[in-house]
């Protein structure tokens, strides 16, 4: 009984040791190494070469792997690197797919030069004026992103000059890769970093800046040196980080109190230390579905030979993408499709969402409406189909239900006995005045 508790709680401890290593395995990446062709100038953009290259993450410089071993017929040894990662930012499932996966993360990694920033709430990191010694030495910079845009990541490395083996110095990344969100709701577009603190670059301070670009046009907006604790002077409205976050872990993640058409586009979070700076860029679209009106509402009574006018507006929603169309559902509960209408051109309003109306003609004479029935308006848009719905009765058609016959069967009774009834009355009355008349003469 002894041996086989002993068997048992090894075999707990193997297992959990197992989960364990699994869980917090590193990945090894494929990675195009992209650099410029020497040779090239005249002003003219540089030609760039590319070469497949492997990068082995680990947490700790000392461990080696079995498989670190072997390389790919298809890479060149000289592109093999080992890329050290204490914060094990690099080591996030979304990089690290199974084996054999189709999918894999997408990485490049380019030769990296320190320098100075010369950006007002950046500068004052390199204000001695003096590179040190620690800069001479082969810089990397590398930026991954995960499977299904779970995360993105950018890292600045070092290595000893002719070295395989890199240490990430400063690394930022985000989790909130592509982020959709109603108008007015509040937004978090989170961003972090981290630098290696034994790094002689970590004592002096670090600045932070968020950017917006959308279709050519960019903007700041908000930016913050954290070695003098002061925030620049252009700052969007609404836009705040949580500064002590942000000094204790390195949370530069920013909030956006009420979101709003504008606020959607290209988000840049960069994150400066003396002579390094990386960045990671993330989309933010706001998405708001349309109200829908239908006029007139109630509808009139439709006639055959009439022709019925009815329009549908869509507005307040964002983005302009949207989709409208008719439908009627018919007594018996069958639904069939009328068509787009007429579609008139988008209009802006002032918060910057927008509107659509659609218009459809109703022809009795050419359309088989039956008795009428429920006529809805579809609008489908990024952000949900939305329904509005009227009540569209038709009479005086050449076939008339079961109900319509009945009815006319009972007016035609009544009127019968109503006339019958007349009758009797006025040939009562004549008769009673000729009798009269004849006592008379008499």
């Amino acid at each position: 009984m002894t041996d086989f508790s002993t068997i048992y709680k090894l075999s707990l401890v193997a297992v959990f040791g197992l989960i364990q290593a699994c869980s917090s395995s590193c990945p090894v990446l494929e990675c195009w190494f992209v650099q410029e062709k020497a040779g090239r100038g005249g002003g003219l953009t540089a030609a760039t070469s590319q070469e497949k290259s492997l990068l082995h993450i680990r947490t700790d410089p000392n461990s080696h792997s079995a498989d670190s071993q072997k390389v790919p017929a298809d890479i060149n040894p000289d592109r093999v690197y080992f890329i050290t990662d204490p914060a094990a930012t690099l080591c996030h499932s979304s990089l690290n797919p199974p084996r054999g996966s189709v999918k894999k993360p997408q990485c490049e990694i380019n030769p990296f030069l320190p320098q100075p920033s010369s950006l007002k709430w950046a500068a004052p990191l390199t204000d001695s004026a003096l590179s040190p010694i620690y800069l001479q030495a082969d810089w990397f910079s590398t930026s991954y992103q995960g499977l299904k845009k779970q995360r993105t990541v950018s890292s600045i490395t070092r290595a000893p000059t002719a070295s395989k083996e890199h240490n990430v110095i400063l690394s930022v990344s985000s989790k909130t890769v592509s982020v959709k969100a109603r108008l007015g709701e509040p937004v978090l577009l989170d961003c972090n970093f981290w630098f290696d603190p034994t790094s002689p670059l970590s004592g002096s301070g670090f600045a932070v800046e968020w950017r917006y670009q959308f279709r050519g046009d960019g903007r700041l907006v908000l930016a913050y040196d954290g070695k003098t604790d002061r925030l620049a002077d252009t700052q969007e409205e609404g836009a705040t980080l949580d500064f002590e976050s942000l000094h204790e872990k390195g949370n530069a993640s920013l909030v956006l109190q009420e979101a709003k058409v504008r606020h959607s586009g290209l988000y840049i979070c960069t994150t400066y230390l003396p002579y390094l700076v990386a960045q990671v860029a993330m989309e933010l679209e706001i998405v708001e579905p349309p109200s829908l009106s239908i006029y007139p509402s109630p509808l009139p009574l439709a006639v055959p030979g009439q022709t019925l006018t009815v329009q549908c507006e869509a507005s307040g929603f964002a983005p302009l993408s949207l989709e409208l169309s008719w439908e009627l559902k018919g007594a018996d509960g069958s639904s069939r499709p009328l068509g787009t209408g007429s579609i008139s051109g988008h209009r802006q309003a002032w918060d910057g969402t927008f509107s659509q109306t659609t218009r459809l003609e109703l022809d009795t004479t050419t359309l088989d409406l039956g008795r009428g029935g429920e006529l809805t308006c579809v609008a489908a848009h990024l952000g949900g189909t939305r329904q509005a719905s009227v009540t569209l009765n038709v009479i005086g058609f050449s076939a008339p239900s079961i109900e319509d016959s009945m009815a006319m069967v009972g007016v035609a009774l009544v009127l019968y006995g109503l006339i019958k009834f007349v009758s009797w009355t006025i040939t009562s009355s004549g008769s009673d005045e000729a009798a009269t008349k004849d006592k008379k003469d008499k």
